[in-house]
């Protein structure tokens, strides 16, 4: 597989479904309150095709309690 897709494991369909849902933008926006930089970060590396390095940009807000919740309410 190419670096520049995205990993099977979370087709691009769903990503895109997902943060054009209500939930995905509000879990958008409170990443975007919480960690502007990483957030801002992690897609440039995404849209790179670099997905473990977006990961770990993503990581701080991911441990975030309030975006776990949100996580959790959405079955993710």
């Amino acid at each position: 597989m190419s670096q520049n897709q995205p990993s099977q494991n979370f087709p691009m369909e769903q990503a895109m479904a997902f943060a054009a849902s209500p939930a995905g933008r509000q879990l958008i926006r409170l990443m975007q309150q919480k960690g502007g930089t990483d957030l801002s970060k992690a897609q440039t590396l995404a849209a790179t095709g670099d997905m473990e390095k977006a990961k770990d940009a993503l990581s701080s807000l991911l441990n975030d309690p309030q975006i776990q919740s949100l996580l959790k309410q959405m079955g993710g």
